[in-house]
Protein backbone atom coordinates (compact mmCIF):
# COMPACT_ATOMS: atom_id res chain seq x y z
CA UNK A 1 0.00 0.00 0.00
CA UNK A 2 1.32 3.44 -0.98
CA UNK A 3 0.21 6.60 0.80
CA UNK A 4 -0.03 9.94 -0.99
CA UNK A 5 -0.17 12.89 1.41
CA UNK A 6 -0.82 16.02 -0.59
CA UNK A 7 -2.55 18.97 1.01
CA UNK A 8 -6.08 20.05 0.23
CA UNK A 9 -7.83 23.33 0.86
CA UNK A 10 -11.16 21.70 1.67
CA UNK A 11 -10.75 21.36 5.44
CA UNK A 12 -9.94 18.07 7.13
CA UNK A 13 -9.44 15.47 4.43
CA UNK A 14 -11.44 12.27 4.25
CA UNK A 15 -9.65 8.95 4.33
CA UNK A 16 -9.53 7.60 0.79
CA UNK A 17 -8.18 4.27 -0.38
CA UNK A 18 -7.77 3.86 -4.14
CA UNK A 19 -7.80 0.31 -5.49
CA UNK A 20 -5.97 0.56 -8.79
CA UNK A 21 -3.52 -0.76 -11.32
CA UNK A 22 -1.14 1.66 -13.03
CA UNK A 23 -1.45 -0.16 -16.36
CA UNK A 24 -5.22 0.32 -16.54
CA UNK A 25 -6.37 3.40 -18.51
CA UNK A 26 -9.68 3.50 -16.65
CA UNK A 27 -7.97 3.56 -13.25
CA UNK A 28 -5.66 6.22 -14.66
CA UNK A 29 -8.68 8.55 -14.73
CA UNK A 30 -8.94 8.41 -10.95
CA UNK A 31 -5.22 9.07 -10.54
CA UNK A 32 -5.43 12.18 -12.71
CA UNK A 33 -8.40 13.51 -10.76
CA UNK A 34 -6.81 12.85 -7.37
CA UNK A 35 -3.51 14.45 -8.39
CA UNK A 36 -5.11 17.47 -10.04
CA UNK A 37 -7.30 18.20 -7.04
CA UNK A 38 -4.50 17.52 -4.53
CA UNK A 39 -6.55 14.89 -2.72
CA UNK A 40 -4.57 12.71 -0.29
CA UNK A 41 -5.11 8.98 -0.66
CA UNK A 42 -3.77 5.53 0.05
CA UNK A 43 -3.16 3.20 -2.85
CA UNK A 44 -3.62 -0.55 -3.15
CA UNK A 45 -2.46 -2.21 -6.37
CA UNK A 46 -4.82 -4.87 -7.73
CA UNK A 47 -3.11 -7.39 -10.07
CA UNK A 48 -5.04 -7.72 -13.32
CA UNK A 49 -3.19 -10.72 -14.76
CA UNK A 50 -4.85 -13.28 -12.49
CA UNK A 51 -8.26 -13.89 -10.91
CA UNK A 52 -9.18 -11.32 -8.30
CA UNK A 53 -8.66 -12.18 -4.66
CA UNK A 54 -11.88 -12.88 -2.71
CA UNK A 55 -11.27 -9.88 -0.43
CA UNK A 56 -11.32 -7.53 -3.41
CA UNK A 57 -14.47 -9.07 -4.84
CA UNK A 58 -16.13 -8.15 -1.56
CA UNK A 59 -15.17 -4.53 -2.25
CA UNK A 60 -16.08 -4.60 -5.93
CA UNK A 61 -17.93 -7.75 -7.07
CA UNK A 62 -17.14 -6.87 -10.69
CA UNK A 63 -13.45 -7.14 -9.90
CA UNK A 64 -12.65 -4.00 -11.86
CA UNK A 65 -10.46 -1.01 -11.07
CA UNK A 66 -10.65 1.70 -10.00
CA UNK A 67 -12.62 1.54 -6.79
CA UNK A 68 -12.33 3.88 -3.83
CA UNK A 69 -13.22 3.49 -0.19
CA UNK A 70 -13.97 6.76 1.57
CA UNK A 71 -14.58 7.81 5.17
CA UNK A 72 -15.20 11.48 5.97
CA UNK A 73 -14.10 13.21 9.16
CA UNK A 74 -17.67 14.24 9.98
CA UNK A 75 -18.81 10.61 9.94
CA UNK A 76 -21.36 11.12 7.17
CA UNK A 77 -19.50 8.61 5.02
CA UNK A 78 -18.03 5.49 6.63
CA UNK A 79 -16.09 3.02 4.45
CA UNK A 80 -18.34 3.81 1.50
CA UNK A 81 -17.34 2.14 -1.76
CA UNK A 82 -17.51 3.95 -5.11
CA UNK A 83 -16.78 2.05 -8.34
CA UNK A 84 -16.46 2.70 -12.11
CA UNK A 85 -13.93 5.23 -13.35
CA UNK A 86 -16.25 8.00 -14.55
CA UNK A 87 -18.36 7.74 -11.40
CA UNK A 88 -15.28 7.77 -9.16
CA UNK A 89 -13.73 10.77 -10.89
CA UNK A 90 -16.95 12.79 -10.97
CA UNK A 91 -17.67 11.93 -7.33
CA UNK A 92 -14.24 13.19 -6.30
CA UNK A 93 -14.71 16.35 -8.35
CA UNK A 94 -17.99 16.99 -6.53
CA UNK A 95 -16.46 16.25 -3.13
CA UNK A 96 -13.53 18.60 -3.76
CA UNK A 97 -15.06 21.43 -5.81
CA UNK A 98 -12.74 23.30 -8.14
CA UNK A 99 -14.45 25.53 -10.70
CA UNK A 100 -11.49 25.27 -13.09
CA UNK A 101 -11.62 21.48 -13.07
CA UNK A 102 -15.37 20.81 -12.85
CA UNK A 103 -17.69 23.77 -12.14
CA UNK A 104 -20.69 23.33 -9.89
CA UNK A 105 -23.94 22.96 -11.81
CA UNK A 106 -25.29 26.29 -10.57
CA UNK A 107 -22.06 28.09 -11.50
CA UNK A 108 -21.59 27.00 -15.10
CA UNK A 109 -24.04 24.36 -16.35
CA UNK A 110 -23.02 25.12 -19.95
CA UNK A 111 -19.37 24.22 -19.30
CA UNK A 112 -20.42 21.01 -17.59
CA UNK A 113 -22.59 20.13 -20.57
CA UNK A 114 -19.74 20.85 -22.98
CA UNK A 115 -17.31 18.71 -20.99
CA UNK A 116 -19.82 15.86 -20.94
CA UNK A 117 -20.39 16.19 -24.69
CA UNK A 118 -16.65 16.22 -25.40
CA UNK A 119 -16.07 13.07 -23.34
CA UNK A 120 -19.04 11.30 -24.91
CA UNK A 121 -17.81 12.25 -28.39
CA UNK A 122 -14.32 10.97 -27.66
CA UNK A 123 -15.53 7.54 -26.58
CA UNK A 124 -18.33 7.04 -29.10
CA UNK A 125 -16.65 8.49 -32.19
CA UNK A 126 -12.87 8.15 -31.69
CA UNK A 127 -11.72 5.71 -29.04
CA UNK A 128 -13.71 2.85 -30.59
CA UNK A 129 -10.83 2.54 -33.07
CA UNK A 130 -8.09 1.99 -30.50
CA UNK A 131 -8.43 -1.72 -29.73
CA UNK A 132 -9.20 -2.74 -33.34
CA UNK A 133 -5.99 -0.93 -34.40
CA UNK A 134 -3.99 -2.72 -31.73
CA UNK A 135 -5.27 -6.10 -32.89
CA UNK A 136 -4.96 -5.41 -36.63
CA UNK A 137 -1.93 -6.01 -38.80
CA UNK A 138 -0.44 -4.55 -41.97
CA UNK A 139 -2.74 -2.65 -44.29
CA UNK A 140 -5.74 -3.03 -41.99
CA UNK A 141 -3.83 -1.30 -39.16
CA UNK A 142 -3.00 1.62 -41.46
CA UNK A 143 -6.60 1.86 -42.69
CA UNK A 144 -8.01 1.93 -39.18
CA UNK A 145 -5.40 4.49 -38.17
CA UNK A 146 -6.53 6.75 -41.00
CA UNK A 147 -10.13 6.32 -39.89
CA UNK A 148 -9.22 7.34 -36.34
CA UNK A 149 -7.49 10.49 -37.63
CA UNK A 150 -10.54 11.30 -39.75
CA UNK A 151 -12.80 10.90 -36.72
CA UNK A 152 -10.62 13.21 -34.62
CA UNK A 153 -10.58 15.77 -37.44
CA UNK A 154 -14.36 15.70 -37.83
CA UNK A 155 -15.52 15.27 -34.24
CA UNK A 156 -12.81 16.49 -31.85
CA UNK A 157 -10.87 19.18 -33.70
CA UNK A 158 -13.82 21.66 -33.75
CA UNK A 159 -14.45 21.11 -30.01
CA UNK A 160 -10.87 22.17 -29.25
CA UNK A 161 -11.01 25.39 -31.24
CA UNK A 162 -10.68 27.56 -28.12
CA UNK A 163 -8.46 25.23 -26.08
CA UNK A 164 -6.16 27.31 -23.97
CA UNK A 165 -4.35 24.87 -24.03
CA UNK A 166 -6.90 22.74 -22.14
CA UNK A 167 -10.56 22.24 -22.87
CA UNK A 168 -12.87 25.23 -23.00
CA UNK A 169 -10.08 27.81 -23.00
CA UNK A 170 -8.79 26.70 -19.61
CA UNK A 171 -5.17 27.16 -18.61
CA UNK A 172 -5.62 24.25 -16.21
CA UNK A 173 -6.57 20.63 -16.71
CA UNK A 174 -10.31 19.91 -16.53
CA UNK A 175 -12.47 16.84 -16.09
CA UNK A 176 -12.53 16.59 -19.89
CA UNK A 177 -8.81 15.80 -19.80
CA UNK A 178 -9.07 13.52 -16.77
CA UNK A 179 -11.56 11.37 -18.68
CA UNK A 180 -9.69 11.23 -21.99
CA UNK A 181 -5.98 11.72 -21.19
CA UNK A 182 -5.30 8.04 -20.32
CA UNK A 183 -6.08 7.19 -23.94
CA UNK A 184 -4.47 10.24 -25.54
CA UNK A 185 -1.16 9.44 -23.87
CA UNK A 186 -1.48 5.74 -24.75
CA UNK A 187 -1.81 6.58 -28.43
CA UNK A 188 1.66 8.11 -28.27
CA UNK A 189 3.09 5.22 -26.26
CA UNK A 190 1.60 2.63 -28.61
CA UNK A 191 2.97 4.45 -31.64
CA UNK A 192 6.43 4.53 -30.02
CA UNK A 193 6.04 0.81 -29.32
CA UNK A 194 4.97 0.09 -32.92
CA UNK A 195 1.54 -1.10 -31.77
CA UNK A 196 -0.09 1.75 -33.69
CA UNK A 197 1.11 3.00 -37.08
CA UNK A 198 3.51 5.96 -37.19
CA UNK A 199 1.22 7.50 -39.80
CA UNK A 200 -1.37 7.91 -37.05
CA UNK A 201 0.86 10.33 -35.12
CA UNK A 202 1.69 12.21 -38.31
CA UNK A 203 -2.01 12.58 -39.07
CA UNK A 204 -2.90 13.74 -35.58
CA UNK A 205 -0.04 16.23 -35.45
CA UNK A 206 -1.35 17.79 -38.67
CA UNK A 207 -4.51 18.82 -36.76
CA UNK A 208 -3.55 22.12 -35.09
CA UNK A 209 -6.12 22.17 -32.30
CA UNK A 210 -5.71 18.52 -31.35
CA UNK A 211 -1.93 18.66 -31.63
CA UNK A 212 -1.66 21.63 -29.26
CA UNK A 213 -4.11 20.14 -26.80
CA UNK A 214 -2.68 16.62 -26.79
CA UNK A 215 0.87 17.87 -26.25
CA UNK A 216 -0.30 19.88 -23.24
CA UNK A 217 -2.19 16.84 -21.93
CA UNK A 218 0.78 14.50 -22.31
CA UNK A 219 3.04 17.01 -20.55
CA UNK A 220 0.81 17.38 -17.50
CA UNK A 221 2.31 15.93 -14.31
CA UNK A 222 -1.08 14.65 -13.11
CA UNK A 223 -1.23 12.55 -16.30
CA UNK A 224 2.35 11.28 -16.31
CA UNK A 225 3.14 10.56 -12.65
CA UNK A 226 1.95 6.93 -12.69
CA UNK A 227 2.33 6.36 -16.43
CA UNK A 228 5.15 4.20 -17.79
CA UNK A 229 4.68 4.20 -21.55
CA UNK A 230 7.35 1.64 -22.54
CA UNK A 231 6.23 -0.81 -19.86
CA UNK A 232 2.57 -0.46 -20.80
CA UNK A 233 3.39 -0.94 -24.49
CA UNK A 234 5.44 -4.03 -23.64
CA UNK A 235 2.65 -5.57 -21.57
CA UNK A 236 0.07 -4.75 -24.22
CA UNK A 237 2.22 -6.38 -26.92
CA UNK A 238 2.60 -9.50 -24.78
CA UNK A 239 -1.13 -9.67 -24.15
CA UNK A 240 -1.92 -9.25 -27.84
CA UNK A 241 0.57 -11.98 -28.77
CA UNK A 242 -1.01 -14.32 -26.25
CA UNK A 243 -4.50 -13.59 -27.56
CA UNK A 244 -3.40 -14.27 -31.15
CA UNK A 245 -1.69 -17.53 -30.15
CA UNK A 246 -4.78 -18.71 -28.30
CA UNK A 247 -6.97 -17.86 -31.29
CA UNK A 248 -5.00 -20.18 -33.61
Amino acid sequence: MTTHTKNTTNGESPEITLYTNHACPWAHRAHITLRTLNIPYKEVIIPLDRPRDPWYLEINPRGLVPSIKITTADGKLKDEIITESAVVSTFLAEMFPDSEFWPRSEEDPLMRARINFFVDTWFTKVNTFMYPILKAEGEEKETLGSQLVAAVKKEIEPLLENAGPFFGGSEHITLAEAMTAPFVIRYRAYIDGSLMPASLLKGLEALPNYSKWSKAVCGESSVTYVFDGPEISKRTAERLAKMKAEAK
